[in-house]
């Protein structure tokens, strides 16, 4: 699937696919890759999400109509690209008590114990099909039925910088302190978003997300490594399914 249509006066959105999976994730990734070589002249950002990638131009230097040809001509090209592997970002989380206030109401939606929902919840690598919402937030694919749980009836307002949660079949990790309605079960000390690292935004789509249990102690440990400047976040090759 391959559509252009005009998004705005400024903007033009094209279809890569007609529902959320790997493949379409793939596609994108491949069509901003090819983006990003072209350096098409008045192209001012993309921004990739679930099926589409929409971009932004200037019209003082490029028209809409050359614009959609130009984006048209890479469609032929999109499955000869060779990506790098993905990443695979290791987050260190603490589960329940204070920092992951909704586990138990979790567990016990489903009857599970606590440890059963961190282990089902730690057990998938997760895709990272796009960013948004708030700097840094990623919007994760992947998650076991078996632990997906509606959100809060109220929600609240203020969830803290690096809360886990759950959303129905949804999990994700707040980047930023922002109100949330999400049922949140730990806490990662990581910063996934930070104006004064080289690098601001530590995902990025495509990748994936590895949550890994720690204990309270091993979290503290990493939250002052973390202040230090001293911690360096684990990664590896993802090695597919």
């Amino acid at each position: 699937m391959f559509q252009i249509e005009a998004f705005g006066d400024k903007g033009i959105r094209v279809q890569l696919g007609k529902s959320i999976s790997k493949e379409t994730n793939e596609r994108i990734r491949n069509f901003s890759w090819f983006l990003e070589k072209e350096n098409i002249p008045g192209v001012m950002e993309w921004i990739p999400a679930y099926t589409t990638v929409s971009i932004y131009y200037d019209p003082y230097y490029i028209s809409y109509e050359l614009l959609k040809k130009r984006v048209a001509s890479l469609k032929d090209n999109l499955s000869s690209v060779k990506l790098p592997p993905a990443q695979v970002i290791q987050l260190p989380v603490y589960y329940g008590g204070e920092l992951g206030p909704d586990l138990s109401f979790v567990a016990k939606h489903h009857h599970l114990t606590e440890q059963e929902v961190i282990r089902i919840h730690t057990a998938t690598d997760y895709l990272i099909y796009m960013m948004g919402f708030s700097p840094g937030f990623p919007y994760l694919g992947g998650m076991s039925e078996k632990i997906a749980t509606p959100r809060l009836k109220e929600p609240r307002l203020n969830i803290p910088v690096g809360s886990v949660g759950i959303a129905g079949s949804q999990t994700g990790v707040y980047s930023m302190e922002t109100p949330g309605g999400w049922q949140i079960i730990g806490k990662t000390p990581v910063k996934l978003y930070d104006p004064q690292r080289e690098t601001p935004i530590l995902l990025q789509a495509g990748n994936y997300v590895r949550f890994v249990q720690v204990t309270e102690k091993e979290f503290q440990e990493i939250e002052k490594q973390i202040e230090d400047g001293t911690y360096e976040v684990q990664t590896d090759l993802y090695q597919g399914e």
